[in-house]
């Protein structure tokens, strides 16, 4: 049986936030892996005309493609990518749902940009050479409109309603640290989602970019089991 891993990205943000774990199932499995650029989050960043909806459909596009190419599907979701994810999950067939700092709640939309800026600064610089295209996103990060942070608000309330309609099993993982979505919220999505069966992996570490947390290989691997169960 074939299986697909649709990777989405968060917000103000792009596939290098989820790239040390798709490279940890690339490594490991012979799976299809893809990570679509959600709308206005190419170089230059654009998102003055850039909707929720554009960002659900996007997604929804890829899903598409992934099914035709296998068997089995299952979806990673970071921070808003997370709701875009359950989103999805809700309208789908989709195997597992694996939800990563996931954005059900926030501190504030400014600071996870800000956030991301410290982290591309620290994290990414160190593990990437310099000619690589990673430090423009900190320009990229100082660049996104209100009009992109309401239409971001606007896609957590409009799936806000409908989590204890998912039935997908579901994995949450929660950094102990992330200073963007509460701690809380892992729990609090484990309880609101309708999954019979549902697993909340903490990282003591972990940040909001759980994806380059100290710990993030211990993590990996209770997620790969998790993805792997019958």
């Amino acid at each position: 049986m074939k299986t697909g891993v649709l990777f989405l990205h968060g917000f103000t943000g792009g596939p290098f936030e989820v790239r040390p774990f798709m490279n940890y199932l690339k490594d490991l499995t012979d799976w299809t892996l893809a990570v679509p650029v959600l709308p206005g989050h190419d170089f230059p960043l654009d998102l003055k005309n850039v909707s929720a909806e554009s960002w659900m459909m996007e997604a929804e596009l890829a899903l598409n493609k992934l099914r035709k190419q296998v068997d089995r599907v299952i979806v990673v979701g970071f921070s808003m990518g997370g709701l875009i994810a359950i989103y999805l999950a809700l309208r789908y067939p989709i195997d597992k749902l694996v939800l990563l700092s996931a954005a059900a709640k926030y501190i504030s939309p400014k600071i996870l940009i800000e956030d991301a800026a410290i982290m591309l600064a620290e994290s990414v610089t160190k593990k990437y050479p310099p000619n690589t295209f990673y430090h423009l996103y900190e320009y990229k990060l100082r660049h996104t409109p209100l009009h992109a942070t309401k239409e971001f608000l606007r896609l957590v309330k409009m799936v806000e309603p409908y989590y204890s309609k998912v039935t997908t099993p579901v994995c949450v993982v929660q950094g102990k640290k992330d200073g963007i979505v509460p701690f809380a919220t892992g729990d609090h999505l484990l309880k609101a989602l309708g999954s019979s069966k549902k697993q909340l992996i903490v990282s003591d570490k972990g940040k909001h970019h759980i994806c380059y947390s100290d710990d993030c290989q211990d993590w990996f691997t209770k997620v790969y089991t998790f993805m792997c169960q019958e």
